[in-house]
């Protein structure tokens, strides 16, 4: 996988607000936020979306949506945030590194857009 702002944030290359990481995934502020709180939770296993992951991902994904969950409530937003995931450009993807959205501190509509 071509290397993204993400791997160089990993291999700390570039800062980040760093909120929390452990030996699968680091989680961050993300730097143009859409909600007062907005955590995007990374990887470290180089995966470039969803859909490109297959069977041998599955602990990760589990891992990234347990944590999600985690790091929402120690960022005081408890249990009403959402959680986004973009896969490929048409879905406004931007880098090529898989990554949750974790929003939340506002109310929400729906449809989101």
């Amino acid at each position: 996988m071509p290397e993204t702002i993400f791997s160089k944030i990993i291999n700390g290359e570039i800062p980040a607000d760093i909120v929390y990481e452990d030996e699968l995934c680091i989680a961050f502020r993300d730097v143009n936020p859409q909600a007062p709180v907005h955590i995007l939770l990374i990887p470290r296993h180089p995966l470039a979306k969803l859909a490109d992951a297959g069977p041998s991902d599955q602990a990760l994904l589990g891992h990234l949506m347990l944590k999600a969950g985690d790091i929402a409530r120690d960022q005081g937003i408890g249990d009403a945030f959402r959680l986004v995931v973009n896969n490929g450009a048409g879905a406004s993807q931007t880098v090529f590194h898989l990554h949750l959205h974790i929003l939340g501190g506002r109310a929400f509509a729906w449809p989101p857009g």
